[in-house]
């Protein structure tokens, strides 16, 4: 099991999520998003702009994405 922070993942908070695989990580990263995007919070959304500004660039969100799971590969477990 290891932690990444939603700021880590391109977020806007310190909420702490806990998966065994990036895969998983990603998925609560993207449903915690959607929570905040369905209460406005501003924060987050502004956070989502930044993210889809990166998406017009697929490599750019391809390289992105890898570096997040590098990230996530070279966490400590728990």
């Amino acid at each position: 099991m290891k932690t990444m922070t939603c700021k880590q993942l391109g977020g806007a908070c310190d909420l702490e999520f806990r998966a065994d695989s990036f895969d998983d990580m990603a998925a609560l990263s993207k449903q915690h998003g959607m929570e905040m995007f369905q209460k406005g919070d501003e924060a987050h959304l502004n956070a989502m702009n930044e993210m889809q500004a990166l998406m017009q660039s697929p490599d750019a969100m391809v390289e992105w994405f890898e570096n997040k799971r590098k990230e996530f590969d070279a966490l400590p477990s728990q």
